[in-house]
């Protein structure tokens, strides 16, 4: 394992990110501050500046973008199957996990009237002249959560191209469940600065929600692991990643009217979620994807011949 990459990676990533969450502090606004979004997002990007410095200055590679995942052989025909499960995949979860949160008690829905979306736009009720109706308002919503799907993706890259793009590989040699669990508790800790501010779980004490982001970011994150390694390119896992984003406002659109929702119980933020998670990887174990195995080529004993084998 280069130790020394990995180390360097993982300094360059965190000591960026988290100057940039300073003035948050400082202001004494915290998330509230007016430009907050601003810094959440330049610190999206840390760890792909963290990735792109050690692979071309630290430890160099010889084809550092191939190294990452954004290029491969083979190009898009190799991964756009996994993108477009990438694409659909996070949706899917979501609501199967605000299914399992409505089915165990946690949370309040309104599958067809909408309330609680309506209450929090302020929109009125159907036959009012002027006014849109709840469905129209759901639709619309959905409709921004496919579209902010794609465009979250570009701010996803700059976290995936480090945390899949470059450390899931590199810490490989520790076996796939010690690489995507040390990733995992790294990615939750990067998120520290925010956490204490209430970053996710504000209705949690601070301990609480450092375990429930590490919880989280270890099961999304061997899904997303997942995807860019079966797929040879982290777009996929970026795609995921921006869709992931995106669809944390479908809990509001079929929640109940007066019931706000907690995402330390509900979606995939929350313990009721991680069902879903802990399943969808439990399949991929079950149908033979999980570990990914990957094609690797000997050398024959005469030149020329080649042997092929798998290996997890």
């Amino acid at each position: 394992m280069d130790v020394r990459g990995t180390v360097w990676f993982v300094v360059l990533a965190y000591a960026p990110a988290w100057l940039l969450t300073t003035p948050l502090w400082l202001t004494g606004e915290g998330l509230s501050w007016g430009w907050a979004p601003v810094a959440l997002t330049l610190m999206m990007f840390m760890p792909a500046v963290a990735a792109v410095v050690v692979t071309k200055w630290i430890s160099p590679s010889g084809a550092p973008m191939r190294a990452l995942g954004l290029t491969n052989p083979g190009g898009i025909k190799k991964w756009w199957r996994y993108a477009v499960l990438g694409c659909v995949g996070p949706l899917l979860a979501v609501l199967l996990a605000l299914l399992v949160g409505y089915l165990l008690g946690v949370y309040e829905a309104d599958w067809t009237g909408f309330s609680g979306l309506v209450e929090q736009v302020g929109a009125t009720v159907v036959g009012e002249q002027n006014r849109t109706s709840p469905t129209a308002l759901a639709l619309t919503q959905l409709g921004q959560v496919f579209l902010f799907g794609w465009l979250h993706t570009l701010p996803a890259l700059g976290e995936e191209l480090g945390w899949r793009g470059y450390l899931t590989k590199a810490l490989l040699p520790l076996g796939q469940p010690g690489s995507f669990l040390t990733t995992g508790v790294l990615w939750g800790l990067w998120h520290a600065p925010i956490l204490l501010l209430g970053y996710n779980y504000p209705t949690v004490p601070i301990v609480v929600s450092f375990l429930m982001m590490g919880c989280f970011c270890v099961l999304v994150g061997t899904l997303l692991s997942w995807l860019r390694l079966a797929s040879d390119s982290v777009w996929p896992a970026a795609i995921a990643h921006g869709f992931l984003n995106s669809a944390g406002t479908m809990a509001v659109i079929f929640s109940q009217a007066g019931h706000p929702v907690d995402n330390a119980s509900v979606g995939l933020l929350g313990w009721s979620g991680w069902i879903v998670l802990i399943l969808l990887i439990l399949v991929l174990i079950m149908i033979g994807k999980l570990p990914v195995r990957f094609q690797v080529t000997k050398q024959g004993i005469s030149k020329g011949v080649e042997r092929r084998s798998r290996k997890a």
